[in-house]
């Protein structure tokens, strides 16, 4: 009689499984360069330049065809002898500022980069306001309120003696 495995065997057999399977289905390509500086060049901008397709994924970790003619693009204009900023300014121009992982500081992106910040900032401040409100009620008693709690201190204590 042969056994299930037990769940854990399982969870690990699915896991490797996976695993095998994400290697099966990574970017595999080569492209030769005239000098190793290009490469290393190629492999950072397609690091920093988002699949448009994908929208989660830089070109280099994409599978889409969109993000394959843009890598061959990229290892052409590198083999053409542009500079970095003729590639991404290229590349801004046709898909838009979205396509970098890290778009340029100019009035369309003042939000992007300084609004979380601007937030933090707000959320700090107001939570020291906050935090540094008395909201206590005062403690001042008229003597008129104090007459007459001894006056039923007073009492109760006449009534209790009595008993």
């Amino acid at each position: 009689m042969i056994r299930a495995p037990v769940p854990r065997v399982r969870v690990a057999l699915a896991v490797v499984l996976l695993g095998i399977s994400a290697v099966a289905f990574a970017v595999i390509e080569t492209y030769t360069f005239s000098d190793s500086g290009l490469e290393a060049r190629y492999h950072a901008l397609s690091q920093e330049l988002r699949c448009p397709k994908c929208q989660n994924q830089n070109i280099a970790d994409s599978n889409a065809p969109i993000a394959k003619d843009l890598r061959f693009l990229l290892h052409s204009k590198l083999e053409q002898g542009a500079t970095d900023d003729e590639i991404l300014s290229f590349m801004v121009a046709r898909y838009g500022e979205f396509v970098r992982y890290r778009p340029a500081v100019d009035s369309n992106t003042w939000v992007l980069w300084f609004g979380p910040g601007a937030l933090a900032l707000l959320g700090l401040v107001l939570l020291a306001r906050q935090l540094g409100r008395k909201d206590m009620p005062s403690a001042s008693v008229s003597e008129q309120d104090l007459q007459q709690l001894r006056d039923q201190v007073a009492e109760r204590q006449a009534s209790e003696g009595r008993s």
